[in-house]
């Protein structure tokens, strides 16, 4: 596994959608309530818009071109279903959040 610096552990909090830019990749950084950060490619899997700039409730992600709903603790599509938003593997190591895109 290759985990690259992705932002300060600082930059992120509960509730909150982040979008971040690894080499060419865009990615989200999305921490549903009560849940763990984890990281998705930001690319809705409709038609390919950009999830960063969804609206996210601290739950649910909706993307703004379509209304597609996605939950924000495991990424998958309720709306509708059978899609599923790819994730990428994230630490959190000596205050840094890392991403594995090759994972």
């Amino acid at each position: 596994m290759a985990y690259e610096d992705v932002c300060k552990r600082s930059y992120i909090a509960e509730g909150e959608l982040v979008p971040c830019k690894l080499g060419n990749q865009e990615i989200v950084i999305m921490w549903a309530d009560g849940g763990e950060p984890k990281a998705y490619e930001a690319r809705c899997p409709h038609e390919g818009v950009s999830l960063g700039q969804g609206d996210f409730n601290g739950r649910i992600l909706y993307c703004v071109a379509h209304g597609w709903v996605f939950d924000g603790r495991n990424g998958q599509c309720l709306q509708p279903a059978g899609w599923q938003m790819k994730e990428y593997p994230l630490r959190i190591l000596d205050g840094m959040v890392q991403v594995d895109l090759a994972g």
